[in-house]
Protein backbone atom coordinates (compact mmCIF):
# COMPACT_ATOMS: atom_id res chain seq x y z
CA UNK A 1 0.00 0.00 0.00
CA UNK A 2 1.69 3.38 -1.17
CA UNK A 3 0.65 6.55 1.46
CA UNK A 4 -1.05 7.60 -1.75
CA UNK A 5 -3.62 5.27 -1.40
CA UNK A 6 -4.89 6.56 1.80
CA UNK A 7 -6.91 9.13 -0.25
CA UNK A 8 -8.80 6.13 -1.37
CA UNK A 9 -10.13 5.19 2.09
CA UNK A 10 -10.99 8.49 2.84
CA UNK A 11 -13.25 8.83 -0.12
CA UNK A 12 -14.93 5.44 0.58
CA UNK A 13 -15.73 6.88 3.73
CA UNK A 14 -16.70 10.31 2.52
CA UNK A 15 -18.94 8.39 0.01
CA UNK A 16 -20.77 6.33 2.76
CA UNK A 17 -21.22 10.01 4.00
CA UNK A 18 -22.72 11.14 1.16
CA UNK A 19 -25.40 8.02 1.13
CA UNK A 20 -25.73 8.47 4.91
CA UNK A 21 -26.81 11.90 4.74
CA UNK A 22 -29.13 11.36 1.94
CA UNK A 23 -30.93 8.80 3.74
CA UNK A 24 -31.19 10.74 6.85
CA UNK A 25 -32.86 13.19 5.15
CA UNK A 26 -35.16 11.27 3.41
CA UNK A 27 -36.04 9.63 6.67
CA UNK A 28 -35.00 5.68 7.68
CA UNK A 29 -38.16 3.51 7.46
CA UNK A 30 -40.34 6.41 6.74
CA UNK A 31 -39.04 8.74 10.07
CA UNK A 32 -37.94 11.36 9.24
CA UNK A 33 -34.32 12.57 9.54
CA UNK A 34 -33.24 9.19 11.49
CA UNK A 35 -29.86 8.55 9.95
CA UNK A 36 -28.57 4.90 10.04
CA UNK A 37 -27.40 3.65 13.33
CA UNK A 38 -29.29 7.10 14.81
CA UNK A 39 -25.65 7.98 15.77
CA UNK A 40 -24.76 11.92 14.42
CA UNK A 41 -21.16 10.80 14.77
CA UNK A 42 -21.25 8.19 12.41
CA UNK A 43 -19.96 9.95 9.52
CA UNK A 44 -16.52 11.31 11.44
CA UNK A 45 -16.07 7.70 12.86
CA UNK A 46 -15.89 6.27 9.65
CA UNK A 47 -13.79 9.19 8.17
CA UNK A 48 -11.77 8.52 10.92
CA UNK A 49 -11.55 4.53 11.21
CA UNK A 50 -10.66 4.80 7.43
CA UNK A 51 -7.51 6.99 7.71
CA UNK A 52 -6.59 5.51 10.77
CA UNK A 53 -6.59 2.00 9.55
CA UNK A 54 -4.41 3.76 6.08
CA UNK A 55 -2.07 5.09 8.24
CA UNK A 56 -1.58 1.59 10.43
CA UNK A 57 -0.89 -0.21 7.36
CA UNK A 58 1.68 2.57 6.90
CA UNK A 59 3.36 2.36 10.33
CA UNK A 60 3.74 -1.35 10.22
CA UNK A 61 5.39 -1.98 6.65
CA UNK A 62 7.70 0.97 8.06
CA UNK A 63 10.68 -1.13 9.77
CA UNK A 64 12.54 2.13 11.19
CA UNK A 65 9.26 2.99 12.25
CA UNK A 66 8.52 -0.22 14.08
CA UNK A 67 11.61 -0.72 15.53
CA UNK A 68 11.10 2.94 16.93
CA UNK A 69 7.71 2.82 18.27
CA UNK A 70 7.70 -0.71 19.93
CA UNK A 71 11.35 -1.60 20.46
CA UNK A 72 13.02 1.33 21.73
CA UNK A 73 10.89 2.20 24.48
CA UNK A 74 11.38 -1.47 26.09
CA UNK A 75 15.12 -1.53 25.43
CA UNK A 76 16.26 2.39 26.86
CA UNK A 77 15.36 1.69 30.39
CA UNK A 78 17.29 -1.04 31.10
CA UNK A 79 20.00 1.14 29.30
CA UNK A 80 19.95 4.11 32.49
CA UNK A 81 19.65 1.26 35.12
CA UNK A 82 23.19 1.54 36.32
CA UNK A 83 22.79 5.61 36.53
CA UNK A 84 19.78 4.69 38.69
CA UNK A 85 21.50 2.60 41.08
CA UNK A 86 23.94 5.80 41.94
CA UNK A 87 20.88 7.24 43.45
CA UNK A 88 19.56 7.18 46.54
CA UNK A 89 15.61 6.65 45.37
CA UNK A 90 14.53 6.07 48.98
CA UNK A 91 15.41 9.04 50.29
CA UNK A 92 13.13 10.55 47.52
CA UNK A 93 10.24 7.96 48.61
CA UNK A 94 11.00 6.14 45.32
CA UNK A 95 11.49 2.70 44.59
CA UNK A 96 13.74 1.22 41.44
CA UNK A 97 10.16 -0.55 40.05
CA UNK A 98 8.22 2.43 40.23
CA UNK A 99 11.17 4.81 38.44
CA UNK A 100 11.89 2.48 35.60
CA UNK A 101 8.24 1.88 35.15
CA UNK A 102 7.36 5.67 34.66
CA UNK A 103 10.94 5.68 32.26
CA UNK A 104 9.16 3.17 29.91
CA UNK A 105 6.08 5.07 29.75
CA UNK A 106 7.84 8.03 29.55
CA UNK A 107 9.98 6.93 26.75
CA UNK A 108 6.68 5.50 24.96
CA UNK A 109 5.54 8.91 24.69
CA UNK A 110 9.00 10.51 23.11
CA UNK A 111 9.65 7.29 20.64
CA UNK A 112 5.70 5.58 19.85
CA UNK A 113 4.15 8.50 19.55
CA UNK A 114 6.03 12.11 19.49
CA UNK A 115 8.91 11.14 16.87
CA UNK A 116 6.93 8.50 14.97
CA UNK A 117 4.41 10.79 14.22
CA UNK A 118 6.88 13.84 13.45
CA UNK A 119 8.03 11.70 10.56
CA UNK A 120 4.75 10.54 9.38
CA UNK A 121 3.49 14.27 9.47
CA UNK A 122 6.13 15.18 7.13
CA UNK A 123 6.08 12.36 5.25
CA UNK A 124 2.10 12.96 4.20
CA UNK A 125 3.23 16.38 3.73
CA UNK A 126 5.80 15.95 1.64
CA UNK A 127 3.72 13.20 -0.29
CA UNK A 128 0.85 15.77 -1.03
CA UNK A 129 -1.39 13.12 0.61
CA UNK A 130 -2.54 15.72 3.46
CA UNK A 131 -3.12 18.27 0.54
CA UNK A 132 -5.38 15.57 -0.88
CA UNK A 133 -7.39 14.67 1.50
CA UNK A 134 -8.11 18.06 2.83
CA UNK A 135 -10.09 18.58 -1.11
CA UNK A 136 -12.67 16.10 0.84
CA UNK A 137 -14.94 15.78 3.00
CA UNK A 138 -11.95 15.53 6.13
CA UNK A 139 -11.70 18.67 7.79
CA UNK A 140 -7.96 19.69 9.50
CA UNK A 141 -8.54 18.29 12.98
CA UNK A 142 -9.85 14.82 11.61
CA UNK A 143 -6.95 14.51 9.16
CA UNK A 144 -4.42 15.43 12.09
CA UNK A 145 -5.92 13.18 14.44
CA UNK A 146 -6.90 10.08 12.18
CA UNK A 147 -3.06 10.05 11.47
CA UNK A 148 -2.09 10.50 15.31
CA UNK A 149 -4.43 7.37 16.19
CA UNK A 150 -2.48 4.72 15.12
CA UNK A 151 0.24 5.57 17.06
CA UNK A 152 -1.43 6.72 19.90
CA UNK A 153 -3.09 3.85 20.23
CA UNK A 154 0.13 1.77 20.35
CA UNK A 155 1.57 4.50 23.42
CA UNK A 156 -2.06 3.81 25.14
CA UNK A 157 -1.21 -0.30 24.57
CA UNK A 158 2.32 0.16 25.44
CA UNK A 159 1.79 1.76 28.58
CA UNK A 160 -1.07 -0.58 29.75
CA UNK A 161 1.47 -3.65 28.64
CA UNK A 162 4.21 -2.10 30.87
CA UNK A 163 1.98 -1.38 33.87
CA UNK A 164 0.76 -5.34 34.43
CA UNK A 165 4.30 -6.45 33.22
CA UNK A 166 6.07 -4.19 35.75
CA UNK A 167 3.45 -4.83 38.22
CA UNK A 168 4.10 -8.73 38.50
CA UNK A 169 8.26 -8.56 37.66
CA UNK A 170 9.25 -5.91 39.86
CA UNK A 171 6.62 -6.33 42.46
CA UNK A 172 5.77 -2.93 43.09
CA UNK A 173 2.16 -3.73 43.74
CA UNK A 174 -1.27 -1.96 41.94
CA UNK A 175 -1.31 1.77 41.62
CA UNK A 176 -2.34 3.55 44.41
CA UNK A 177 -3.63 6.41 42.66
CA UNK A 178 -5.19 5.61 39.82
CA UNK A 179 -7.20 8.39 39.41
CA UNK A 180 -4.19 10.63 38.83
CA UNK A 181 -2.17 7.22 36.72
CA UNK A 182 -5.29 7.86 34.18
CA UNK A 183 -5.24 11.42 33.27
CA UNK A 184 -1.14 11.54 33.96
CA UNK A 185 -1.20 8.82 30.40
CA UNK A 186 -3.53 10.76 28.38
CA UNK A 187 -2.08 13.66 28.73
CA UNK A 188 1.48 12.36 28.14
CA UNK A 189 -0.32 11.19 24.87
CA UNK A 190 -2.32 14.02 23.46
CA UNK A 191 0.64 16.82 24.43
CA UNK A 192 3.09 14.39 22.53
CA UNK A 193 0.65 14.17 19.36
CA UNK A 194 0.14 17.94 19.16
CA UNK A 195 3.83 18.90 19.59
CA UNK A 196 4.51 16.41 16.82
CA UNK A 197 2.21 18.52 14.44
CA UNK A 198 3.79 21.75 15.59
CA UNK A 199 7.73 19.97 15.14
CA UNK A 200 6.47 18.44 11.89
CA UNK A 201 5.12 22.44 10.76
CA UNK A 202 9.06 23.27 11.52
CA UNK A 203 10.53 20.00 9.56
CA UNK A 204 11.26 20.54 5.89
CA UNK A 205 12.46 17.13 4.86
CA UNK A 206 11.13 13.03 6.65
CA UNK A 207 14.86 12.72 6.44
CA UNK A 208 15.77 15.87 9.36
CA UNK A 209 12.37 14.97 11.31
CA UNK A 210 14.87 12.89 13.87
CA UNK A 211 16.89 15.79 13.81
CA UNK A 212 13.97 18.75 14.52
CA UNK A 213 12.36 16.49 17.16
CA UNK A 214 15.45 15.71 19.44
CA UNK A 215 15.94 18.84 20.92
CA UNK A 216 12.42 18.05 22.78
CA UNK A 217 13.27 14.30 23.35
CA UNK A 218 17.03 15.02 24.79
CA UNK A 219 14.99 17.97 27.24
CA UNK A 220 12.21 15.84 28.57
CA UNK A 221 14.70 12.89 29.31
CA UNK A 222 16.68 15.13 31.37
CA UNK A 223 14.02 17.81 32.96
CA UNK A 224 10.95 15.83 32.59
CA UNK A 225 12.14 12.95 34.39
CA UNK A 226 11.56 10.40 32.40
CA UNK A 227 15.33 9.58 32.32
CA UNK A 228 16.04 10.90 35.31
CA UNK A 229 13.46 11.67 38.21
CA UNK A 230 13.02 14.95 38.92
CA UNK A 231 12.67 15.16 42.53
CA UNK A 232 16.83 14.19 42.57
CA UNK A 233 17.15 17.70 40.73
CA UNK A 234 18.31 20.48 42.47
CA UNK A 235 14.86 22.77 43.69
CA UNK A 236 15.27 25.62 41.90
CA UNK A 237 16.13 23.55 38.59
CA UNK A 238 13.30 21.16 39.06
CA UNK A 239 10.84 24.18 39.74
CA UNK A 240 11.63 25.21 36.41
CA UNK A 241 11.55 21.72 34.84
CA UNK A 242 8.51 21.32 36.09
CA UNK A 243 6.51 23.25 33.34
CA UNK A 244 8.57 21.41 30.21
CA UNK A 245 5.90 19.97 28.20
CA UNK A 246 5.59 16.36 29.61
CA UNK A 247 7.27 16.89 32.90
CA UNK A 248 2.95 17.00 34.30
CA UNK A 249 2.22 13.65 32.24
CA UNK A 250 5.01 12.20 33.88
CA UNK A 251 4.40 13.30 37.40
CA UNK A 252 1.32 12.33 37.32
CA UNK A 253 1.92 8.86 36.07
CA UNK A 254 4.66 8.39 38.96
CA UNK A 255 2.00 10.19 41.23
CA UNK A 256 -0.22 7.62 40.17
CA UNK A 257 1.90 4.61 41.74
CA UNK A 258 3.46 5.92 44.20
CA UNK A 259 0.72 7.93 45.61
CA UNK A 260 3.15 10.30 47.06
CA UNK A 261 1.15 14.28 45.22
CA UNK A 262 -1.20 16.17 47.27
CA UNK A 263 -4.11 17.35 46.04
CA UNK A 264 -2.64 20.85 45.13
CA UNK A 265 0.42 19.82 43.38
CA UNK A 266 -1.87 17.17 41.43
CA UNK A 267 -4.13 19.97 39.90
CA UNK A 268 -1.31 22.23 39.17
CA UNK A 269 0.27 19.16 37.38
CA UNK A 270 -2.92 18.72 35.26
CA UNK A 271 -3.54 22.69 34.74
CA UNK A 272 0.16 22.64 33.29
CA UNK A 273 -0.71 19.60 31.07
CA UNK A 274 -3.99 21.41 30.29
CA UNK A 275 -2.50 24.64 29.20
CA UNK A 276 0.41 22.85 27.22
CA UNK A 277 -2.71 20.92 25.36
CA UNK A 278 -4.09 24.07 24.39
CA UNK A 279 -1.19 26.14 23.42
CA UNK A 280 0.47 23.16 21.20
CA UNK A 281 -3.20 23.20 19.46
CA UNK A 282 -3.37 26.63 18.74
CA UNK A 283 -0.19 26.56 17.10
CA UNK A 284 -1.10 24.09 15.19
CA UNK A 285 -4.03 25.31 13.81
CA UNK A 286 -2.05 28.62 13.33
CA UNK A 287 1.02 27.33 12.14
CA UNK A 288 1.08 23.74 10.56
CA UNK A 289 1.89 23.46 7.09
CA UNK A 290 -0.37 21.74 4.72
CA UNK A 291 2.07 22.58 1.78
CA UNK A 292 5.55 20.66 0.98
CA UNK A 293 8.61 23.07 2.47
CA UNK A 294 10.31 23.55 -0.75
Amino acid sequence: MRATDMTTNATKANTQETNATKVGRRGLHGVPGLAPGGSALGPTARRLRALARAELTLLIRNRGAVVTALVVPLVLPLSVRPALDQLDLKKQGLSMGTVLLTTAIGFSFLFAVYTSLVSAYVARREELVLKRLRTGELSDTEILTGTALPATAVGLAQAVVLSVGCAALLHIGAPKAPQLLVPGVLAGLVVSAALAALTASVTRTTESAQVTALPLVLVSMVGSGVAIPAEVLPGRLASVCAFLPLSPAIRLVRAGWSGQLSAHEAFGALATALAWTIAAVFAVRRWFRWEPRR
